[in-house]
């Protein structure tokens, strides 16, 4: 069996919101165990195209593979077939996503939101699930916080905890949707370097992020997007310092 060669795979990928064309045919190529940045200007579709790797929004055209698999779709033929709700989870559950908002259950402790997925997910049992969650928590710094509610915690211990609960059905993927822009700046760092831990430890992470210095110091490769499309890739050396688009420098310049 052929092991796939990209851990994400986008080909000719189209969105639309009504008469709005939000991609307009994004390519790209991302490896396993690589960190890749979305950076561009807002409404350049860098969040869309987030959510449709992992199909919470549905592409109008194109494919996009998660290690090999169309995701939302199977083919019969020569045609594709959308998935049913269930077999759409039942793939999603191998992607973690961390969005701007933490979305934390707020009735239930920061504990029981991060071992609620595995239990309903994989059907593993209350007393392992909850064996991982404390793992996790520890991992983000949060094993004195285990039965703290969301509205107990403070912003940055809030994201850490939703970083937490992304993981702990063990995804072979996670998509960061500007997980630092709903923080205080002084919280900003706290989770950035549970990030840098995560892409330390060889997890293939997709972010889309304003913290230049993060994509600088710890991307494989940045992807920087306007209109809908990729105006260019490359490793953060050459893009930083000397980027071959110019719209790209322009943009840079005004954010550095």
């Amino acid at each position: 069996m052929n092991v796939p060669t990209w851990m994400v795979e986008a080909q000719g990928v189209r969105k639309n919101y009504g008469d709005l064309e939000v991609l307009k045919g994004i390519d790209l190529q991302i490896p396993p165990g690589s960190v890749t940045c979305l950076l561009g200007p807002s409404g350049s579709g860098k969040s869309t195209f987030l959510r449709c790797i992992n199909h919470l929004e549905k592409i109008d055209g194109g494919r996009l593979t998660v290690d090999g698999q169309w995701m939302g779709y199977r083919l019969l033929g020569n045609k594709a077939y959308e998935l049913t709700p269930r077999q759409q989870a039942h793939q999603r559950a191998d992607i973690g996503m961390v969005f701007q908002q933490f979305n934390l259950f707020p009735h239930l402790t920061v504990l029981e939101n991060v071992a609620l997925a595995p239990r309903i997910v994989h059907k593993i049992a209350r007393e392992a699930s909850e064996i991982r969650a404390r793992e996790l928590l520890a991992r983000v710094g949060l094993h004195d916080k285990t039965g703290s509610y969301p509205r107990q915690l403070s912003g940055g211990q809030q994201q850490r905890a939703a970083i937490a609960r992304a993981l702990a059905c063990k995804p072979k993927l996670m998509l960061f949707d500007e997980p630092t822009s709903a923080l205080d700046p002084e919280l900003v760092g706290e989770v950035l370097d549970v990030m840098r831990d995560l892409a330390s430890g060889g997890m293939t992470m997709i972010v889309v992020t304003h913290e230049m210095t993060f994509a600088r110091e710890v991307a494989d490769t940045i992807v920087f997007m306007e209109d809908g499309r990729v105006v260019e890739t490359g490793p953060p050396d050459q893009i930083f310092g000397s980027a071959h688009s110019e719209r790209t420098r322009r943009f840079l310049t005004r954010v550095l």
